[in-house]
């Protein structure tokens, strides 16, 4: 059981809710995954011992539904796992549109592929196979996304976050996922393991940034939604205009 709120006579209250009925309410009423998302998630329990790292189907749908509202065109995703969040994102992009993904692990390239290929978007993914740090870092300067998808390792999220910035369109959108890190963010004493930390340091950088505004929902463990408002350095330069998404 965990903690949620309700409204109450004088105020906001603390009481205790099964979490799990509440997402699997919420899966029951939201647009079916497809049948390609299925076979995924099905494979990735067979084939994997961390399923658990899916979006799933509830946050899935967020994703496609977000690339539809904001008519982003060219998506950047760090962590894709074995593709279902990737897969959420391309089947929502306009025609030429294009998500670059990164991720790290090898051994999970020929389900990935294999994924992309069952849902029809394998023409609108490009996957680069490395370390997301040194992938960004040789990302050349006039690259520009109009949506940034991070969801790769958790103690890193303040050094993608200062590399994707550049990359990232004034009036784009950042879409952090795991900032709730299973309710380890709020707890007294939080864990001094480098993951808990990673994404405390993370929220809290993003909260103080002048350059964005955001909001966290707790879908799910928590996604932080960032909206970027403005472009200037970290010791006060100028703005700069940021020229349109690199074909």
């Amino acid at each position: 059981m965990k903690l949620a709120y309700r409204n109450g006579k004088s105020g906001l209250y603390l009481t205790k809710m099964n979490m799990e009925d509440i997402y699997r309410y919420a899966a029951d009423h939201s647009s079916r995954a497809s049948e390609a998302l299925a076979w995924l998630e099905k494979q990735t329990n067979i084939r994997t011992n961390h399923a658990r790292m899916l979006s799933g189907s509830v946050q899935g749908e967020l994703l496609r539904l977000t690339v539809l509202m904001s008519g982003a065109s060219h998506i950047l995703e760090l962590g894709t796992f074995t593709g279902y969040s990737a897969i959420c994102l391309a089947s929502a992009l306009p025609e030429g549109g294009i998500l670059d993904t990164l991720e790290l692990n090898d051994e999970l390239e020929d389900l990935i592929l294999e994924g992309f290929e069952r849902a029809g978007v394998a023409d609108r993914i490009r996957l680069h196979i490395g370390d997301c740090r040194e992938l960004l870092a040789a990302m050349p300067s006039d690259r520009i996304y109009d949506l940034i998808y991070i969801d790769a390792n958790k103690r890193d999220y303040c050094e993608y976050y200062d590399l994707v910035f550049p990359h990232l369109k004034t009036g784009g959108w950042i879409l952090a996922d795991n900032v709730l890190w299973d309710g380890k963010v709020c707890a007294e004493k939080p864990s001094a393991d480098r993951q808990t930390q990673g994404i405390l340091r993370f929220n809290e950088m993003v909260a103080s940034d002048p350059r964005v505004e955001n909001v966290i929902l707790p879908i799910r463990d928590g996604l932080n939604i960032i909206r970027k408002i403005r472009n200037f350095d970290i010791n006060g330069g100028t703005s700069r205009t940021i020229n349109p998404p690199a074909e």
